[in-house]
C-alpha cells in the first residue's frame, strides 16, 4: 500500500506544470527541486517493493539509479524517518514515518467505494451478471448484485446466504481463511457434518492455485458460478465477487470472463493494500 502511494506521488509530481503563485513559470532551480523530491519518493518506492530489508546496490538497481546517487537520497530518507537502515548488516527498510503514512492510508480506504465501479463496468463489459458477497454472521452473505443484460432467473438476492461447501462463493472464502480457522468456520456456519477433511484441502489448493472457484448446477440447477477474491493485506478474504450464467449463455466466453474477472478483482486488491496470493510469501 506504501509503495503504491508513494509511486502515484511521484507521478504527480513529475508531471506538474511548475508554476509560481502568480502564474509565471518558476526558475529551473525550483524545478530540479521538485524533480529531487519526485526522485526520493521513486527511491522509497523501490524500498518498499523489495519487501524487506534490502542492501543499497538492491534499491539503486529497482530505483533505477546508481549506487551512490541512491545513497543520498536514502540518508535524507532516513534523517526524515521514512526509511532506517541497520547499524549491523547495513541493509536498509522503511521507517515508522513510512509505515504511519501507509497504516493512515489504509484506514481511509472504503473497500466497497474502491469496487463499486470496478465491478459494475465488468459486469456491463461483460454481460455478465455478477455479485458481491462478504463472511458474515451466518457464512458468506451477498451484499451487492449487478445485473447483466443477459438475464439470470435465480432465487439469489441480496441477503442470500451461500453455503460454504455447496457454492463457488463458499469455496473461496474457504480456501483463503487462514488453516487454523477451517475448521471452526465450517462448525460455525453448519458445514462441519457433511465436510469431510480431504474435500476440503482439495478445494483450498484447486482455489488457490486458480485464483478462482468454478461450480456448475452445484448450488442451482442451470446457473454455473465462477468466484475470485479480493485479498486484504493479509491475504485473506475481504469480498469475493462471482460472476453467474444461466445454460442458455453461451461458454465459449466463460474463460475470457474469468480471466478478466481475476484481472479486475486483482487491481481492486491491490487498490486496498491487499496482497494477491502470488505475492504472499
Amino acid at each position: 500500500m506504501t509503495e503504491r502511494i508513494i509511486t502515484e506521488w511521484a507521478g504527480v509530481l513529475a508531471g506538474m506544470k511548475h508554476r509560481s503563485r502568480s502564474g509565471a513559470r518558476v526558475a529551473p532551480r525550483a524545478r530540479r527541486g521538485i524533480q529531487s523530491v519526485g526522485i526520493g519518493l521513486r527511491v522509497l518506492a523501490a524500498l518498499s517493493a523489495e519487501g524487506g530489508p534490502a542492501t543499497l546496490t538492491e534499491v539503486a538497481k529497482r530505483a533505477e539509479l546508481s549506487a551512490s546517487q541512491a545513497h543520498r537520497y536514502l540518508a535524507s530518507l532516513v534523517a526524515a524517518g521514512m526509511a532506517r537502515q541497520d547499524g549491523s548488516s547495513g541493509r536498509y527498510d522503511l521507517g515508522h514515518e513510512a509505515i504511519r503514512v501507509g497504516l493512515a492510508a489504509l484506514a481511509r480506504i472504503d473497500v466497497f467505494a474502491q469496487s463499486d465501479p470496478a465491478i459494475a463496468a465488468f459486469a456491463r463489459e461483460t454481460g455478465r451478471t455478477t455479485l458481491v458477497a462478504v463472511l458474515g454472521p451466518a457464512g458468506p452473505t451477498v451484499v451487492r448484485w449487478y445485473a447483466g443484460p443477459n438475464p439470470v432467473v435465480t432465487s439469489l438476492a441480496i441477503g442470500s446466504v451461500l453455503p460454504l461447501m455447496g457454492s463457488a462463493t463458499g469455496h473461496v472464502f474457504l480456501s483463503f481463511l487462514p488453516e487454523d480457522e477451517v475448521a471452526g468456520a465450517l462448525k460455525r456456519y453448519q458445514a462441519g457434518a457433511s465436510a469431510k477433511a480431504a474435500d476440503v484441502q482439495a478445494v483450498r489448493r484447486r482455489v488457490r492455485t486458480d485464483m478462482s472457484a468454478y461450480v456448475d448446477e452445484m448450488l442451482i440447477p442451470g446457473l454455473r458460478a465462477t468466484a475470485v477474491p479480493i485479498l486484504d493485506l493479509q491475504g485473506h478474504p475481504a469480498l469475493v465477487v462471482t460472476t453467474i450464467a444461466s445454460s442458455t449463455i453461451d461458454r465459449k466466453q466463460d474463460a475470457a470472463v474469468v480471466q478478466r474477472l481475476k484481472e479486475v478483482c486483482r487491481l481492486i486488491t491491490e487498490q486496498i493494500g491487499g496482497r494477491w496470493l502470488a505475492q504472499l510469501s
